[in-house]
């Protein structure tokens, strides 16, 4: 089996449909540019039945990014299908990626319709897909929920009329690492060579990002994720976190992307600019905080060997620096280099007197700027004139 995990990135469609995150067909555009400058395997841009704008933003994504592989979203009913193949027309690179839940809570409260009949239907919408594109994705809405027998009988039967990969979501959330590894591995193990298993994990339990690395140590070899881990409810897993869990720790997931890492953070900033909100501080990879150190111990660390606090270079992700925030928990090592960084080379017994003001000032804010601690320095040097 090949160690080559493709990225599938849906922040354009399930990422677009969580609150505050909707995007008009130029910042789509604008935002597909960023993901093909990445580097993402398949990129899907919307789920044309749903608006005009979605259907002309599939449309345009597809004629403007003719090298790239353009998915669109259909659910496994004719009018979807065909409303899909319409506006993928202008892609040299298609795929129609069509799906249907298979849990039984679904077909109950949500369908209304027998095990069979749900079959039946997965098999006729990926049979209709493959008049209009080789490359036939078929996902299993509530897979994770799904009794396992049941869920092989639908996975063998759309790979028969013809879908190339068979994703099975955590539609929900609520698969745990170890078992959704084992529901993995067994569809893998059912579908050999003959279909590309794919995962789509959401972060409901926050394990959108393990699972998905669980289900590739099983045998999957497609992730869908989206940029900040956007995503309906508590969202996706995070495409940024999953490539880099990757390319930090080969030793242990020995798995390779065509991800260009040092985008990372730009695109990041580029959908938070986009959209109402950006990640949160402590978000992994691209938050605020996530190269940024403030505790005295770890900034010492930091200054004699950057690996002791951290395991990703900032600039492989496109941070252009790490932070040293200075606050009350900062210690003299820390400031000495940030009155360097300043132009300042301060004797002990000056530094010393700074520091002493500096911690005075840290205890009643939350960190201070450079211009405060310019004017500690200045105050100092004064202080000195005039001795």
């Amino acid at each position: 089996m090949t160690n080559r995990v493709y990225i599938f990135d849906t922040t354009l469609r399930d990422g677009e449909q969580s609150p505050g995150c909707s995007m008009t067909v130029h910042e789509k555009l604008r935002m597909a540019a960023k993901l093909v400058e990445l580097g993402v395997d398949i990129l899907e841009a919307g789920f044309p039945i749903a608006s005009e704008g979605d259907f002309e933003a599939v449309q345009k994504i597809g004629q403007e990014f003719s090298w790239a592989h353009v998915a669109a979203l259909a659910r496994a009913a004719t009018g979807d299908v065909e409303r899909a193949a319409a506006a993928l027309r202008p892609a040299k690179r298609s795929r129609i990626h069509t799906f249907i839940a298979t849990s039984d809570i679904h077909l109950k409260y949500k369908l209304k319709k027998s095990r069979q009949q749900v079959l039946d239907e997965a098999v006729a919408a990926v049979a209709l897909a493959r008049n209009y594109t080789d490359d036939v994705e078929f996902s299993a809405e509530d897979a994770t929920r799904t009794d396992p027998d049941y869920l092989e009988e639908v996975c063998r039967a759309v790979v028969a009329a013809g879908a190339r990969t068979v994703n099975l979501p955590d539609t929900v959330g609520y698969s745990v690492p170890e078992e959704y590894a084992a529901l993995i591995g067994r569809m893998a193990k059912a579908l050999g060579d003959s279909a590309v298993v794919s995962v789509h994990c959401h972060d409901d339990l926050g394990l959108a990002v393990a699972n998905s690395i669980a289900a590739v140590q099983a045998g999957a070899r497609q992730i869908e994720c989206t940029i900040n881990g956007i995503g309906e409810r508590a969202g996706n897993a995070a495409l940024e976190e999953v490539v880099m869990a990757f390319k930090t720790r080969p030793d242990r997931l020995p798995y390779q992307t065509k991800i260009s890492s040092e985008h990372l953070y730009s695109a990041s900033q580029l959908l938070a600019q986009t959209i109402t909100f950006g990640p949160q501080p402590n978000k992994a990879i691209v938050g605020e905080n996530a190269f940024a150190h403030e505790a005295g111990i770890h900034q010492d660390g930091y200054l004699k060997e950057r690996s002791t606090y951290e395991i990703i270079d900032p600039k492989s992700v496109g941070v252009p620096e790490s932070k040293l925030v200075l606050g009350k928990h900062s210690g003299r090592h820390a400031l000495k280099q940030r009155c360097q960084d300043l132009g300042f080379e301060l004797s002990k017994e000056d530094l010393d007197h700074v520091y002493q003001r500096f911690t005075a000032l840290a205890d009643r804010k939350k960190g201070l700027r450079n211009d405060e601690i310019l004017a500690l320095i200045q105050e100092r040097q004064a202080a000195a004139a005039a001795q």
